[in-house]
């Protein structure tokens, strides 16, 4: 099976005959954060849950003690919201890739691990996503829409007064105060990448280039 494509098309069911299902019609289903990269649970998939997963957005399984389909979440809330799916070279494996909406671990825990689920870095692919939900909402009340719709010269305006006060912080002020206003500067910065049409992504991009170089 190495010429087994990687990713699952939604809705390319002819993918299904591809898959390496055991003998009671189930595949392992590894979950990860989309976002922290933390794998949060192991679940079992058929070809009805991975179905129900494209159509619905949520991921679901099939539960071995209760014999039917269920969605992660469909009691507590805490649903998964399915972001990619991916076979393993042996195509006898999927790693799901979803966004948590709360913790995943019947428990109350982040993750079935009992692991805490954050990643300070990663929170930047989350504001940036944040950003871009407030932009589209168009809420006249959002800071981040009045500064969108002042244009980038304002964005980038504030960036450099971020910065100059960031500066100014780390020169000679206070590590709280440097926290708060590289917070600030940070902000600032990915709004002004959406100003100009990039993104974090792209900012990443050269820097692994670089770090190539």
């Amino acid at each position: 099976m190495n010429d087994f494509p990687s990713i699952l098309q939604v809705g390319d069911v002819d993918l299904f005959d591809e898959l390496a299902f055991d003998q009671a019609g189930l595949i392992p289903a590894i979950v990860q954060d989309v976002t922290t990269h933390k794998v949060l649970m192991l679940g079992y998939m058929n070809r009805q849950a991975i179905g129900k997963t494209l159509e619905t957005g949520n991921v679901t399984f099939f539960s071995r003690s209760k014999q039917r389909l269920w969605m992660k979440g469909e009691e507590s809330g805490n649903v998964l919201v399915f972001k990619e799916m991916r076979a393993d070279c042996d195509a006898d494996a999927l790693l799901i890739k979803a966004d948590p909406q709360g913790p995943t671990c019947h428990t109350g825990s982040d993750t079935c691990w009992d692991e805490v689920n954050e990643d300070g870095a990663a929170f930047l692919n989350q504001l940036e996503r944040v950003i871009s939900d407030r932009i589209e909402e168009g809420d006249p009340e959002s800071y981040t829409v009045r500064l969108i719709q002042a244009g980038p010269m304002k964005v980038a305006q504030k960036v450099g007064e971020e910065g100059v006060e960031t500066a100014l912080e780390g020169a000679a002020g206070s590590e709280e105060k440097l926290a708060e206003e590289s917070a600030d500067l940070l902000y600032h910065l990915l709004v002004l990448l959406k100003s100009r049409g990039l993104s974090l992504g792209d900012v990443t991009a050269v820097l692994a280039e670089r770090h190539g170089e």
